[in-house]
Order: structure tokens, then C-alpha cells, then sequence
């Protein structure tokens, strides 16, 4: 009777354990972004994030639904990738929102120091429709960025329908997806070494996503995930090391900043 009752309550932590597990694997991606968020609403200031940070992480995860198609991955999985996507459409619609906020106060500024009417005050749009490359990705509306995402995903469907069949390509679009994502701290490595400094870059920040592919990569090697998974995996836990080491490295050893140095800019991972 009470092995009975034992077994029963090993198995009860198990599936408590198992529901944590998938509920980290799922939202787990999305946390960094929390606070952020919350800074930009607050300060009504989007500096400090880049949105191609967006741009990266919607590429790597629209790549790795499709990739589903070809070789099957587990659901939660599917889902990490489809909240990824959203939430990085809210973030987009609040960077947007902000960005065109304080352009227009610039404006309205620029124009009552001249005895202007404020009625005059416009901001030349910067559209999708209009194909010019030059502000690709620093549009006026979020419905272009919306619209540049859709265009994406059709296009990838379609010749991920055409090239199903190929092993090579659904292989290869599988390591794309993943790998696009592994190299999203690689931004931030580099500017930190060319600054010699890692001033300005929230600690915190890498810290938590050190936690979060160490966790991640974890779970791609024990639930037998694709080998293009937990290899990108790795490499993406290799960068944020390399990161947090600069970060002692450069807070033991300062070195004089250039003179021409610019402030950091958030790196790939919101940093």
C-alpha cells in the first residue's frame, strides 16, 4: 500500500516537473523581453532596443515552422516559435509607436522655434510598398512591417512547397532557422571588443538568456531534437559565455575608451 502511494506521488512530481519543463521551453524565450518592454513603455523611448532584433528572431522562427513540414519536431517547440513571433510583433508595434512619437515632438519643437503653426507639422512616411532599401526595416507604420513579414512567409512557403521533397533543402532549412537564431549574440561580441567595454550592456539580460539556451540546449539533447536543434544550441551557449567573460574581462582589465566611440547599441539579444 505504500509503494502504492509512493509510486503514485513520484509520479505526480514527474509530470509536475515535465509541465515546468514545457512551460519554460515555451514562454522561457519571451521573459528577456518582459522588462524590456515595460522600460520602453515607460520611458517612451526606444533607443536602447534594436528592432532588428525582431527581424532576426522572426526569420529564424517563420524558418523553423516550416521546417516542421519536412522533418517533425515536438509541438512545444511549434508553439516557442509562434509565441516568439508574437511577441515580437508587439514589440515592433510599441518601437514603432514610440519612434514616430518622438520624431514628431522633434518636429513640433523644430517648428515652434520658427513661429510655425503646428497644424504644418508632418513626417515624411517611409513605406514597404515603397521598395526602397534604404529604409528597409525603419518604417513609419507597423501594418509595413506586417505586411514585409507576410510577404516573407508566403514567399518561404512557397519554395519550401516546391522543395519539400528534397532532403538536402529541408535539412538545410532546418539548420538555417536554428542557426540564424545561435548568432544573435554575435553583434554584441563584436561591438563589445571593438569598444574594448562593456558599458551600457544590461548584465542581467545576459545572464538570463545564458540560463535560458543552457536550459534550452538541455532539452534539444534529452528529448532527442534534431541535430540542427541542440548544435546551435551549443554555439548559442558558447556565444553568451564568450560574452559574460568579456564582460569580467573588460571590468578587470578597462582599457581607455576612443575617443569616437559610440554608445552601445542593443545587441541581437536585447542585451
Amino acid at each position: 500500500m505504500e509503494e502504492e502511494a509512493f509510486a503514485q506521488i513520484v509520479s505526480a512530481v514527474n509530470q509536475l516537473v515535465s509541465w515546468v519543463a514545457a512551460g519554460a521551453m515555451v514562454f522561457g524565450g519571451v521573459v528577456p523581453y518582459i522588462p524590456q518592454y515595460r522600460d520602453i513603455r515607460r520611458t517612451q523611448s526606444a533607443e536602447g532596443f534594436s528592432t532588428y532584433v525582431c527581424l532576426v528572431l522572426l526569420v529564424a522562427n517563420i524558418l523553423r515552422i516550416l521546417f516542421r513540414f519536412g522533418r517533425y519536431f515536438e509541438t512545444l517547440l511549434l508553439w516557442q516559435s509562434i509565441i516568439m513571433i508574437a511577441t515580437m510583433l508587439v514589440m515592433l508595434n510599441l518601437c514603432t509607436s514610440v519612434r514616430m512619437a518622438t520624431e514628431l515632438n522633434t518636429k513640433r519643437r523644430s517648428f515652434l522655434a520658427t513661429d510655425i503653426k503646428e497644424e504644418e507639422v508632418r513626417i515624411p512616411k517611409r513605406l514597404f510598398l515603397d521598395f526602397d532599401w534604404s529604409y528597409f526595416w525603419s518604417w513609419s507604420r507597423f501594418l509595413d512591417y506586417l505586411q514585409c513579414v507576410v510577404a516573407f512567409t508566403l514567399v518561404s512557403a512557397y519554395v519550401t512547397y516546391v522543395l519539400l521533397d528534397s532532403a538536402v533543402f529541408v535539412e538545410s532549412l532546418g539548420f538555417l532557422a536554428v542557426f540564424t537564431e545561435a548568432m544573435l549574440g554575435t553583434p554584441q561580441l563584436y561591438c563589445n571588443h571593438q569598444n574594448k567595454s562593456t558599458e551600457g550592456m544590461s548584465i542581467k539580460m545576459v545572464l538570463m538568456w545564458t540560463s535560458g539556451d543552457t536550459f534550452k540546449t538541455v532539452y534539444f539533447l534529452l528529448t532527442q531534437a534534431p541535430v540542427q536543434f541542440w548544435t546551435c544550441g551549443l554555439l548559442q551557449v558558447i556565444v553568451d559565455f564568450a560574452i559574460l567573460f568579456q564582460v569580467y574581462y573588460y571590468s578587470r582589465y578597462p582599457h581607455k575608451p576612443a575617443s569616437h566611440t559610440v554608445s552601445h547599441t542593443t545587441s541581437a539579444k536585447a542585451l
